[in-house]
């Protein structure tokens, strides 16, 4: 299982690797026509929101989905700005604290679980991540929630019967991120709040 899941996180990486620098490439395309005054108006606005967004989700997916060996770091500022250029314009605001400089592989299991709470929160709403000397604690706070129990039950349950589709994909890899680790899951699920513990 752990052989699968290292070839996975593999292809993720060499995906985003071979898409960012494209993506990057028409965005500086669009900043030069700006620059140069040659294009106005909503549709190149457009283009410019839509490249920034494909970016930032392809920074994200990079180290939800990537590799990560076990000396890699990741500074706070940078996971502060690739989750701002990922919530920009939406519906999510995410609050992140804690210290200035962690492991990768932490990193990784955070955005998988702020993907699970992005999938609860598609109306919406306040996810807090703070790291303290022991524990992740993530808290997706909201006045309306989406919640299938059966699809929450797979990240506590090894046993669950839930076919995950594409869009659901990080509740399926998020056991064995943690497994690997040797961490636990905490899942509390209350009235307007998911609170996730690792």
């Amino acid at each position: 299982m752990s052989d699968r899941t290292d070839l996975n996180a593999l292809l993720g990486s060499r995906i985003c690797h071979d898409l960012i620098s494209p993506i990057g490439a028409i965005g500086n395309g669009v900043e030069l026509l700006i620059m140069d005054g040659a294009t106005k108006g909503p549709e190149i606005a457009l283009i410019a929101e839509s490249v920034a967004n494909a970016s930032a989700r392809i920074r994200f997916f990079r180290i939800g989905f990537g590799a990560s060996s076990a000396d890699q770091r990741i500074g706070r500022p940078e996971v502060q700005a690739i989750l701002a250029d990922l919530t920009r314009g939406g519906r999510l605001s995410v609050d992140w604290s804690g210290p200035t400089d962690l492991p990768r592989h932490e990193v990784k299991i955070a955005f998988l679980l702020f993907m699970c709470l992005e999938t609860a929160m598609a109306y919406g709403g306040r996810i807090s991540i703070e790291r303290s000397e022991t524990r992740c604690v993530l808290t997706g706070t909201a006045p309306r929630m989406k919640i299938d129990p059966d699809l929450w039950e797979v990240l506590s349950n090894p046993a669950a019967r839930f076919e995950v589709s594409a869009a659901q994909v990080h509740f399926a890899l998020l056991p064995d991120e943690l497994s690997r680790l040797g961490r636990s899951l905490l899942v509390e699920i209350r009235d307007g709040e998911i609170r996730l513990s690792f």
